[in-house]
């Protein structure tokens, strides 16, 4: 399925079926949301993938009562840091020159200043634009599993404190940013399902500066 037909078909799943998506589908939208771009390829994120029914009813209860959470095959949390810290960044940076077969001398520079910007920021700061990032994946994985023909139901609406707490984010500083339940529409009983897709005109959607 090319791209802007499969973002045509996808549509804010408001009630799925209990039906399994295949592990290669989790696995090939989960690559896809590795392979997302981030800020000087940080990655300052997690993703957390739940299948657990009683978990998934402990979300549920968290998130506002709905449904797709228990409904959906795979549940997918994506958490950022709290915080940068040079601990974090050096880490990143150490693989990364290994991976790449590069002395650490050559990216000393550049990680050094990515150190100072950050740690001199507060935490909030740090969190919000780590926060950012995750969103990059975030819709990298919802395009993904419309591709696969995986319904995917992004999700703000949950208590975040609570939810933190429930997985233990807090003691490995990640704080939760957004849910994201895969599955399958039930066309039947999905109010949402049969009414047309909607984006505001072209005209007010686009700016073009020549």
């Amino acid at each position: 399925m090319e791209l802007l037909d499969a973002l045509q078909w996808r549509y804010a799943t408001k009630k799925m079926n209990g039906k399994p998506v295949s592990q290669e589908k989790v696995d090939m939208i989960l690559k896809a949301a590795h392979l997302a771009p981030t800020s000087s390829g940080l990655q300052p994120f997690e993703i957390i993938v739940v299948t657990n029914p009683a978990l998934k009813d402990k979300i549920k209860a968290v998130a506002n009562g709905q449904s797709q959470i228990t409904d959906s095959s795979h549940v997918l949390i994506f958490a950022a840091w709290d915080r940068y810290t040079e601990e974090r960044i050096n880490t990143v940076f150490k693989y990364m020159n290994t991976e790449r077969g590069v002395p650490d001398s050559q990216t000393d520079a550049y990680r050094t200043s990515l150190i100072n910007a950050y740690t001199t920021q507060t935490a909030e700061q740090n969190f919000e634009h780590a926060a950012r990032q995750a969103y990059i994946a975030f819709g990298t994985a919802i395009a993904a599993a419309a591709g696969l023909q995986v319904d995917a139901t992004p999700m703000e609406g949950f208590d975040n404190a609570a939810l933190d707490s429930l997985l233990g984010l807090n003691e490995k500083g990640l704080k939760s940013v957004t849910l994201l339940p895969l599955g399958y529409r039930d066309e039947e009983n999905d109010w949402l399902f049969k009414l047309k897709k909607v984006r505001k005109p072209k005209e007010e959607f686009i700016t073009e500066l020549a």
